[in-house]
């Protein structure tokens, strides 16, 4: 099929996003990886206040976090401005429109032997809505067998999970409506888990809602750096949890009140569908 106005994905990209939770879009950000990967460098070399560093004291390599940085570093700017992605994403969630919720970059240096656990985003956020959508960006090759694995269907689950800290351990949450994660390894043949082989510049896209993990980067050399961008969709309204959330933006606590829209500058509305 054709790609659609405005970005370079198919009405079978959209459908596939709709039903499964999760798709893969081949080099639709290829024009991008030199910046981004200039601005993961600079992230690294000067990182923002919630870095956040997995490898224990001891451990081989280097599992480096972090997130909210993209008013600070222009190459992420840059992107979430001008690049496609705010259409790409608006045009998945089937939204009129696609506002910029927060980056997340995340890199496994060779020889980390950290994994990051079985989870779902939603519960971490301070936002409600049906509407979302994750770009995440491999700037380097990811062979087969050691990318982020997906539960294809698990946006649909009606479920919510407890968030857990890359360290392993659950967030304490006073929402009685979260659940205990299954251990999805113990029992992987009861679901439809979907990974890829992928090049930089290549996407996946995938569903707040949608569980997903990753394995350790046991390489003796290849980096993996990936650059995560969250887009929220018209439906998006600010939510106060029970307990911490993550990202915190203290910046919104008095601004904003429970169920309002999320029409502030931290959150720039990007892309408007043109129907």
């Amino acid at each position: 099929m054709g790609a659609i106005s405005d970005s370079p994905i198919s009405r079978a990209d959209v459908e596939e996003f709709q039903q499964q939770g999760v798709t893969v879009l081949r080099g639709v950000f290829a024009d991008w990886v030199d910046t981004l990967r200039r601005g993961v460098e600079r992230n690294l070399a000067e990182p923002g206040p919630y870095t956040k560093g997995y490898t224990p004291e001891g451990g081989s390599g280097r599992f480096f976090g972090d997130y909210c940085n993209w008013q600070r570093i222009p190459e992420y700017e840059d992107f979430v401005r001008n690049s496609a992605a705010g259409a790409v994403a608006g045009q998945l969630m089937r939204s009129a429109h696609a506002r910029f919720f927060h980056e997340h970059v995340l890199v496994k240096e060779p020889g980390t032997e950290e994994r990051t656990p079985w989870h779902h985003d939603q519960p971490y956020y301070g936002i409600d809505g049906s509407k979302s959508c994750s770009l995440w960006i491999p700037l380097d090759a990811v062979p087969e067998g050691a990318g982020v694995e997906f539960v294809a269907g698990s946006h649909r689950w009606g479920r919510l999970f407890l968030p857990r800290m890359f360290s392993g351990d659950d967030y304490i949450r006073a929402d009685d409506d979260h659940e205990p994660i299954p251990n999805f390894d113990k029992d992987r043949a009861d679901y439809d888990i979907r990974t890829w082989s992928m090049e930089p510049g290549d996407a996946i896209a995938f569903h707040f809602l949608t569980v997903h993990g990753a394995p350790p980067n046991l390489s003796a050399a290849l980096r993996r750096r990936a650059f995560a961008a969250r887009w929220v969709g018209d439906d998006a309204t600010y939510a106060v949890r029970a307990g911490r959330t993550s990202p915190p933006f203290p910046e919104l606590v008095g601004r904003l009140a429970h169920g309002d829209p999320l029409d502030v500058p931290e959150f720039p509305l990007v892309w408007q569908s043109r129907d």
